[in-house]
């Protein structure tokens, strides 16, 4: 099975990711790493917004790290032009509005992290932080950035 197809096997759908919204590109090559600009955790059904420990708890985190996943993975493919196959994943920072209690930041990154072991294998496993944030943008509950290889 393709990455695509081990998605769409999770419920997940990769598509064209829309411009951004400022001055900046969504994906940097430098030789063989791809820098993807942070993703936030929107999907089929709009933005998932709030705090963590206030509108939302754990699971829903998870939900929402997943999407900013697979935004990352669409970044991948149709900004970077990468075939998923060839992709590594190195590293991910994951940021999580939330309230200044909360400490559950690293279970709602995991909600990112077995997607890319899902769907990439062995090539999806990776270092990573996770932070908590007083806010997001557009009032997101998580957002993404990632580092990855493409492997010739």
């Amino acid at each position: 099975m393709t990455p695509e197809d081990k998605l769409a096997a999770l419920g997940h759908a990769l598509s064209a990711p829309p411009a951004p919204a400022a001055n900046y590109v969504p994906v940097t090559r430098a030789g063989n790493q791809l820098f993807v600009s942070g993703q936030i955790s929107t999907g089929p059904d709009g933005l998932v917004k709030g705090h963590l420990g206030r509108e939302l708890d754990t699971g829903a985190g998870q939900k929402a790290a997943a999407l900013c996943a697979v935004n990352i993975l669409a970044q991948i493919k149709f900004s970077a032009g990468v075939d998923l196959s060839k992709v590594r994943l190195l590293k991910l920072t994951v940021l999580v509005a939330s309230v200044p209690d909360f400490s559950e930041q690293h279970l709602v990154a995991n909600g990112a992290s077995n997607l890319f072991v899902e769907v990439l294998g062995e090539a999806g496993r990776h270092a990573r932080a996770a932070f908590g944030v007083a806010a997001l943008p557009l009032g997101a509950a998580v957002e993404i950035e990632a580092v990855a290889e493409i492997r010739e």
